[in-house]
């Protein structure tokens, strides 16, 4: 059997994420983030699914994404549906999953060239304990 070592087409590979970090490529994140097959958008300033709007997705549609991830946490949420519509009016397809979910799914779709977008919404470290 002949290995090969693959290398991706894209600068951004989700190695994991959870709710409180994410390792995009070798850097470990701790505060929400914006990730695309070549660009990373590090300090979104989303805190909660449930209140995302128009304004918290403005950085994310920039990046011109035919499909957009919110990775909602260590749990799955929803942003309001106001949201989600006017994802939906722009053609845009908008999915919500867990963190973990979420960096999975954008290796895979960021692997068939897809312009996905993947919103990452993170609590920072927990205390410690």
């Amino acid at each position: 059997m002949q290995l090969n070592l693959e290398h991706p087409e894209f600068d951004y590979v989700l190695r994991g994420a959870d709710g409180h970090q994410a390792l995009v490529n070798d850097r470990r994140l701790t505060r929400s983030f914006i990730v695309a097959p070549r660009a990373l958008v590090e300090d979104w300033p989303a805190t909660d699914v449930r209140t995302l709007d128009a304004e918290a997705l403005a950085p994310v549609l920039a990046l011109e994404p035919e499909v957009v991830l919110i990775g909602t946490g260590a749990q799955q949420g929803f942003p309001p549906a106001a949201t989600m519509a006017a994802c939906l009016s722009k053609g845009i397809g908008l999915e919500a999953m867990t963190n973990a979910a979420a960096a999975r799914t954008f290796n895979v779709l960021a692997g068939e060239g897809r312009r996905v977008v993947a919103a990452f919404v993170l609590q920072g470290d927990p205390a410690p304990g």
